[in-house]
């Protein structure tokens, strides 16, 4: 017998709400609804299909069938902790896809092409072009220095006693309001970010000017749009001084994202960035073994499951 409704197909990242927090309540499928349960029982549907990244703070549980369905609709699931400062895993919404993997690592192999890449990361950035001659360590010195004076210029604009960018991750609430509402919206960038991505075919743990770590990729991409989004509207929080500045950062971070329309913007950004190192997408080898059992054929955006 066929199936009444076709099958899923995964709404593009463009076109989705960019993030949604989830706190103290049971994520779970409940009568084909995507919905949070509290502690009585109250069930409050969430568009899965249409939110690009959800944020699980603590007290969040997530049953097997919100999680499978979540992969299926491509939304991103990242567990964090109290306002967003840490980010402690991430589930995986499509599915890396060999080629563009084996295309990133071997631009972050290969050290001409690594240097273009940061290049040309720099020149988005900063809307010139760098220094000629200079190495990935010496752009990252050069860079250090543009952002804390762009930090400082921002928090003067906004009128926030700023001193530098410092928190301790272990104790929260020890670090100031500047600091916190940075964080707190950094958080949100990220989440973004990782689900495009993914979304897209690549890897979050392959940077280029950072390395080592499970998100590295993220931060470099975050990097791109961070001072266009996120930080001014942290400091302009933070000038306010208001009483629960976590929550007014995500909700900020949330209007700024749309009214940006970032979601449009990373996938592009991405393949214009890694197209500046030169080189091609590489072609599986000829005496490569085809797929036992093949996949359906994709109905969704590069990434996503079928």
């Amino acid at each position: 017998m066929e199936p009444i409704l076709p099958p899923l197909k995964p709404i593009p990242i463009k076109d989705r709400v960019s993030v949604l927090f989830v706190e103290k309540g049971n994520l779970d499928v409940i009568d084909g609804a995507f919905v949070v349960v509290d502690k009585n029982g109250v069930r409050t549907h969430i568009p899965v299909g249409s939110v690009a990244c959800l944020m699980l703070e603590p007290g969040t549980r997530v049953s097997h069938a919100a999680v499978t369905l979540a992969s299926r609709v491509g939304c991103l699931l990242v567990w964090i902790g109290d306002g967003g400062v840490r980010l402690y895993a991430s589930g995986q919404p499509g599915g890396a896809r060999a080629d563009r993997l084996l295309y990133q690592a071997k631009l972050a192999l290969d050290d001409n092409a690594r240097l273009k890449v940061v290049r040309k990361m720099y020149a988005f950035r900063f809307k010139e072009e760098p220094p000629a001659r200079r190495s990935v360590e010496q752009l990252r010195g050069i860079e250090g220095v543009r952002v804390r004076k762009m930090y400082d210029l921002i928090a003067k604009q906004y009128g926030v006693k700023w001193k530098s960018r410092n928190y301790d991750y272990t104790e929260w609430e020890s670090g100031d309001v500047a600091n916190r509402c940075l964080s707190s919206a950094t958080a949100c960038l990220y989440g973004i970010c990782e689900a495009a991505i993914l979304a897209a075919g690549y890897a979050p743990a392959v940077g280029f000017i950072h390395t080592g770590k499970p998100q590295s990729f993220v931060y470099d991409i975050a990097d791109l749009f961070k001072f266009d989004t996120v930080v001014p509207v942290a400091f302009r929080i933070a000038g306010d001084n208001p009483t629960n500045p976590e929550r007014e950062v995500r909700l900020a971070c949330r209007d700024t994202f749309r009214q940006s329309r970032i979601l449009d913007r990373i996938i592009p950004t991405i393949e214009e960035i890694l197209a500046a190192g030169g080189l091609q997408v590489p072609e599986a080898p000829v005496e490569s073994v085809e797929m036992a059992i093949p996949n359906k054929e994709n109905i969704g955006d590069d990434g996503h499951r079928s």
